[in-house]
């Protein structure tokens, strides 16, 4: 293969989850995204025993960065070995967060071009006093069009290259929303994994999750109270879940004049912290009776719906996500439902040819390619002088400073007060050596700006924006490169993983 895939673990080791009642509610196999070759896991979901594991992100172009399919085979992989050692099916199950309204994050994507560089498409951008509407509302306009042009522009070309293409262009188009297309592309990529797509969106959905939710909003205040407590407990012992608490505001959303608003406790109900609508309980019984695609949960209450209406036996969970679900349990604890065991992702990092070239050339470690490109181009620089230039400068440097050291103390006991002329003129005459080796490293520089390009693009392709890959760069700039032999071996590579990190017994944390 052209590439390797290196396990870049977010933790050593991974809880076992505790099996429950099966069961898929045959309701909910509606918001299940349909696409070819899916037939098969669901109907595995209709197996009376079948447990499930999920994962979940919002939606974004181009399926948004790496890090969206790891934690999708992450499921894949923890699923497969749940299931071979409970001798009953597991299902991983992938939840489309359509609810969610960060269209800035969505609006953007990026990958690697043919000449190694880091490209990016941008779509419109929102206007600050626009409704923030959920991504499933959010309608990708004309400027799609251009964001597919760019990346057909910049790909290399493969014999994976046109059907990458073909497959982002069925489902990115204008007037599509961003859910939609987001939810039918992973789907599509997804299915040959037996990765089962779920649009929390979906009307069967929103009619199951809305009793929960007025469940959230009953004594709020207690609940809130009790998060707070958790929250400071978590933050005693280290753990911050960097979410905040004790504000008076719910766990529920609504959409309303301002768009996706949160509803906050009043002294007569509740009112929507930007929006200002305020709303009785009776009333939020009418919308979730009436129009309950219009209420959604918050990061906190999403996953204790999604245990009460799955058979959830485990999440696999960010570093992000498993600070925060260590919140939780008030919340499984006030709506009555097993909690499902938070267990962390998968992470991997896709390591081409080039890089590896670039790594052997210049004697670099993957690890080390997280420095600046600055630090590595000075690296390179300096290892391209020659072994007696750079032995002499060293032995240089150190004579003097020995040298100055003896001056200084011998003209210390004849007269104190030269002393500080000693140390200036020390200073000044190691300053000449350093001006020296600079300016032969400037000159250098210019003669091996072709290698220094090669340790530039290697860094760019393991740390775009001194970020960690799969939290930048699209799939799509790995399956025009490799096709889907990169899913495959970072499946196999995640299920290795799990079998060496899933602890043999466990609970929930």
């Amino acid at each position: 293969m052209s590439f390797r895939i290196v396990t870049t673990p977010l933790a050593a080791r991974a809880p076992l989850p505790v099996e429950r009642a099966g069961g898929f509610p045959a309701a909910l196999l509606a918001a299940c995204v349909a696409t070819s070759g899916a037939e098969a896991a669901l109907d595995r979901l209709r197996d009376p025993r079948v447990l499930v594991v999920t994962t979940g992100q919002q939606p974004a172009l181009f399926t948004g960065p790496l890090y969206t399919v790891h934690k999708a085979l992450s499921a894949a992989a923890l699923a497969r070995e749940l299931e071979r050692r409970w001798n009953r099916p597991v299902v991983p199950v992938f939840w489309v967060a359509g609810d969610d309204h960060d269209f800035a994050e969505a609006a953007h994507a990026a990958w690697i071009g043919a000449d190694g560089s880091i490209r990016r498409a941008t779509l419109r951008q929102r206007p600050a006093d626009a409704p923030m509407l959920p991504l499933y509302r959010e309608p990708l306009g004309p400027e799609v069009d251009g964001a597919l042009a760019a990346i057909a522009a910049s790909l290399p070309e493969s014999e994976f290259r046109d059907d990458t293409l073909a497959w982002l262009n069925r489902y990115y188009q204008p007037g599509v929303t961003i859910e939609a297309a987001f939810s039918g592309s992973l789907a599509e990529l997804l299915a040959p994994y037996g990765v089962v797509c779920l649009s929390s969106t979906h009307p069967a959905f929103k009619r199951a999750a809305a009793p929960l939710l007025l469940r959230a909003l009953e004594n709020p205040e207690s609940l809130d109270a009790e998060l707070a407590a958790r929250a400071a407990e978590l933050i005693a012992a280290g753990r911050d879940p960097d979410v905040a608490t004790g504000s008076g505001a719910t766990l529920v959303m609504i959409e309303g004049a301002a768009g996706r608003d949160r509803l906050v406790r009043s002294a007569d109900g509740f009112v929507t912290r930007r929006g200002d609508e305020h709303f009785t309980f009776r009333e939020l019984q009418d919308v979730a009776a009436q129009t309950p695609e219009r209420l959604s949960a918050n990061v906190l209450l999403r996953p204790a719906i999604e245990s009460a209406l799955l058979p959830t036996v485990a999440y696999a969970a960010g570093p992000g996500e498993l600070r925060y679900l260590a919140l939780t349990p008030p919340v499984y604890e006030r709506l009555a439902v097993p909690r499902q065991t938070p267990v962390p992702r998968w992470s991997g990092t896709v390591v081409g040819a080039r890089v590896d070239r670039a790594l052997a050339k210049f004697g670099l470690s993957l690890e080390e390619l997280a420095q600046p490109v600055s630090a590595l181009e000075s690296r390179v620089v300096r290892s391209r002088l020659p072994a007696d230039v750079d032995l002499d400068l060293t032995h240089l440097q150190a004579l003097l400073a020995d040298r100055y050291d003896a001056l200084r103390a011998t003209a210390g006991s004849i007269d104190p007060t030269l002393v500080r002329l000693i140390e200036a003129q020390r200073g000044r005459a190691l300053d000449g050596v350093g001006r020296v080796e600079r300016k032969l490293v400037k000159h250098l520089r210019r003669r091996i700006d072709v290698e220094l390009r090669q340790v530039t693009l290697a860094h760019d392709a393991v740390y775009p924006d001194g970020l960690p890959q799969e939290r930048v760069l699209s799939v799509a700039s790995f399956l025009a490169r490799h096709g889907r032999a990169v899913l495959d071996a970072a499946l196999a590579v995640a299920s290795d993983w799990y079998r060496g990190a899933l602890e043999s017994s466990g609970a929930p944390v």
